[in-house]
């Protein structure tokens, strides 16, 4: 059975915006001492948001990590470590689209970690249906354009690497799965 190694310290390396990075002192179990990169993260969430033709909303925007435009699900980081991942999906939805369901029109997909070597980010993935029109509300940095697609659309997208985005190809595959 594997051992599992002890966190001796944990120190705090910068606090930012989005995340906290730490330096983890570790003692293997062999009794050597390693040091971990670690970064923290209050989670985030998604939806799948699926017009009444089937078709669903994508939302594209730059990431400034790749210096690219994504092509993704609606999605947001949690306002505190304790605002329920449903709200947080649902206030985004309709911030970055311009859509929004009814509460009871909204189903919970799955739960992921999006890089479990070095981060805690935690993403829950909801499902949206049968959307109605309000107006987007784009925070002052967030300049985004919004589509729909089909279904097979988006997986020709992922399969010719389009869509590399993790939370957006696993949303979309396991709502593909239920269909």
């Amino acid at each position: 059975m594997l051992q599992r190694p002890n966190r001796i310290k944990r120190e705090l390396v910068h606090n930012g915006s989005i995340i906290d990075v730490y330096k983890d002192t570790m003692e293997l179990p062999d009794g050597r001492k390693e040091y971990f990169d670690f970064i923290g993260h209050k989670g985030a969430a998604a939806m799948v948001p699926v017009l009444s033709d089937g078709r669903i909303l994508m939302v594209r925007q730059y990431r400034n990590a790749l210096d690219a435009y994504t092509l993704e699900l609606p999605a947001g980081g949690r306002e505190s470590a304790e605002e329920p991942t449903f709200e947080c999906a649902y206030r985004e939805m309709e911030e970055e689209t311009g859509y929004k369901a009814d509460r009871k029109d909204v189903s919970f997909l799955l739960t992921l970690y999006t890089t479990v070597a070095f981060c805690n980010e935690k993403i829950d993935i909801y499902l949206a249906k049968n959307l109605y029109k309000t107006e987007q509300h784009l925070d002052d940095d967030e300049y985004i354009d919004v589509k729909a697609y089909t279904m097979d659309e988006l997986t020709e997208m992922i399969l010719n690497g389009e869509i590399v985005d993790a939370k957006t190809i696993a949303g979309l595959m396991t709502y593909k799965a239920m269909l």
